[in-house]
């Protein structure tokens, strides 16, 4: 599907029908290819005669870096709106002082957006459409990037009593999505780094302060994704730690158990025997004898390594510290 909006001579932005003998009635136009077929984007691309290379990158399947490419009256960029489940829209734009065109398979609000602004006669070049498309793209990441934040520290907190494998599981979860966002989130920063430096398009240049203010923004969100990789990887070696520690206090309780069982297993061992003439064999009360021996045994062991502080009580981890929990 495809759509068009132009610039009269007047100075008034309207919708138009596509039409490509319509294209010189205006002072520059904007065509948004959503979901077009790869047929239909050729042939307006044909039309334009855009670069190969470039063509090939927005029709190709697989998904772009991040990038901008300069070419001789027109550039090409490929950037990544974030969508509410936390997958990336691809967004590809040529871009020149006579027309903008966006094209992408998935749904991106900041397209509607802006078309919405353009037709407000609120943007007069493509330049400032770019700019606000750019722009309302970034401020999309920073909801996202806050609810990141508070799932961190609920993952710290750990408020709901969560078992360590169960925190583990939410942790990886939330480092996937971090790094996801930090493969676009780097290309996206030397993208707009290359645009409010370049001299290749003039009409750029007079726009730097807007997109000086769109990179302070990304250099912003790029701390903040810094931070979050940093203190989930914090979270994560707590983790295991605390796994750790609860794994080697089980061993420690099972050999305990294990030890105290040893001297027991000895003596009910040593007279399961089944000789006919055995020491003490013949008491009237030696089973009895026997069981206490085995009972002040095993009372003795236990109050031994309990003094030697050699048992312990299973704990999760809760706020920061180990706290006693019965998962």
């Amino acid at each position: 599907m495809y759509r068009m909006l132009g610039k009269t001579p007047t100075g008034k932005v309207e919708e138009a029908d596509y039409s490509l003998s319509k294209l010189g009635e205006y002072e520059w136009v904007w065509v948004d290819l959503s979901s077009p077929t790869k047929e239909e984007a050729a042939r307006l691309f044909s039309q334009y005669q855009f670069h190969p290379l470039a063509v090939e990158d927005c029709l190709d399947a697989i998904n772009q870096r991040p990038k901008v490419d300069f070419f001789e009256d027109y550039m090409f960029l490929v950037i990544y709106a974030l969508k509410e489940d936390y997958l990336m829209a691809e967004l590809d734009l040529f871009v020149s002082k006579q027309f903008i065109i966006t094209y992408h398979q998935m749904t991106i609000n900041a397209i509607h957006e802006v078309w919405e602004t353009a037709l407000g006669q609120s943007l007069d070049t493509p330049i400032d459409i770019l700019h606000q498309l750019i722009d309302r793209v970034v401020d999309e990441y920073f909801p996202k990037a806050y609810d990141i934040e508070e799932r961190l520290n609920a993952l710290e907190e750990n408020a709901d009593l969560l078992s360590i494998k169960e925190l583990m599981n939410h942790l990886y979860d939330l480092r996937m999505i971090i790094f996801r966002i930090r493969r676009v989130i780097l290309p996206m920063n030397d993208l707009l780094y290359r645009i409010t430096h370049t001299e290749k398009m003039t009409l750029v240049s007079e726009k730097q302060y807007y997109f000086n203010d769109v990179y302070d923004h990304l250099l912003k969100l790029r701390e903040m994704i810094e931070g979050y990789r940093d203190f989930s990887a914090d979270l994560r070696d707590n983790y295991m730690s605390v796994n750790s520690n609860n794994m080697n206090e089980t061993i420690m309780a099972l050999t305990i158990i294990t030890t105290i069982f040893m001297p027991l297993s000895f003596i009910a061992g040593l007279y399961g025997m089944n000789f006919s003439f055995m020491p003490m064999a013949g008491w009237k009360h030696g089973f009895w004898y026997v069981m206490l021996v085995m009972g002040i045994s095993a009372v003795v062991m236990v109050v031994f390594f309990k003094a030697k502080g050699w048992v312990f009580r299973a704990r999760v981890f809760k706020r920061g510290r180990n706290k006693e929990h019965g998962g």
